[in-house]
């Protein structure tokens, strides 16, 4: 049957969300799971909770509610978002967050918010590349020691995106969706903050990191695969994580925004890099 997108609406959907969040973060107790008894009155009291359906089962949902800029201004929050394993590289997440915009914008909203770890290439495609976010806030460690099996270990530092979902920027990105970003970030002079090299074991580490760049773009390259370092060598996970900490709090104390995400094969291996922009308007 096809893939369908609805709200969650029975109490059979709400505990299948539950289940779907131990599945997407391999949690293994009910501590980090939210549960039927906040989704279901947040979702009814103005948030918003969508499954994406494989026939009857549950593979992908986006949990969302009503937040408040730091000037007063609404907006909506997106706190959740997970796809069930076997059922990710589908484009579920991207459709989940398209009819998360058509919602939003008959709400009345212009700006969706979320957080997301920056080292993960996967999300950061999706939230910059394809939907047309931007970030320009870098929150170190924010929900403190986590202990899910994607997150225990390592500080929890995340990115706060913004989607300025009315935006002209926001409309002609989507209209270029899976297309090449070259280009995408505007002219003016390039600098690399970082020149990543391979330890003896082949994996990806930050080199030496840059600080004192002043070109219009910048460019930051992480690792392709976080999840596989985090695997196999935890303290450069680690490093990796105080590295790219550094980077950004500073950068973006400079002025300077995240406004594309590439991801290519060089010479037979993945890349990936954030371009920062300074001087980027907010609503683009």
């Amino acid at each position: 049957m096809p893939l369908s997108i609805r709200p969650l609406t029975s109490i059979a959907d709400y505990h299948a969300c539950e289940e779907l969040q131990r599945r997407v973060w391999l949690i293994s107790d009910n501590v980090d799971v939210v549960p039927l008894h906040m989704l279901k009155p947040i979702h009814e009291q103005g948030g918003l909770l969508l499954g994406a359906f494989d026939g009857d089962d549950l593979v992908g949902f986006l949990f969302g509610y009503v937040g408040r800029t730091e000037r007063g201004r609404y907006k909506h929050c997106s706190h959740m978002m997970g796809v069930a394993p076997g059922h990710q590289s589908r484009g579920i997440g991207y459709r989940l967050k398209l009819a998360q915009r058509d919602w939003a914008l008959e709400q009345g909203y212009d700006l969706v918010t979320w957080t997301y770890d920056p080292l993960q290439s996967r999300n950061a495609c999706l939230n910059i590349h394809k939907l047309g976010g931007v970030c320009r806030a870098y929150v170190p460690d924010y929900y403190g020691p986590m202990a899910d099996g994607l997150n225990a270990g390592l500080p929890s530092d995340r990115f706060e995106v913004e989607w300025w979902i009315a935006s002209g920027a926001v409309r002609r990105r989507l209209a270029a969706a899976g297309e090449d970003g070259e280009g995408l970030a505007g002219p003016g002079s390039v600098e690399r903050v970082n020149e990543p090299v391979h330890t003896e074991a082949g994996l990806l580490a930050p080199g030496e990191l840059r600080l004192d760049c002043r070109a219009e773009v910048l460019r930051v390259e992480i690792p392709a695969d976080y999840g596989a370092i985090r695997s196999a060598d935890p303290e450069l996970a680690l490093a990796w994580r105080l590295a790219m900490r550094r980077v950004f709090v500073g950068y973006f104390a400079q002025g300077y925004t995240v406004v594309e995400f590439e991801s290519r094969r060089v010479e037979g291996e993945r890349r990936s890099t954030y371009v920062l922009r300074s001087e980027v308007l907010r609503g683009g």
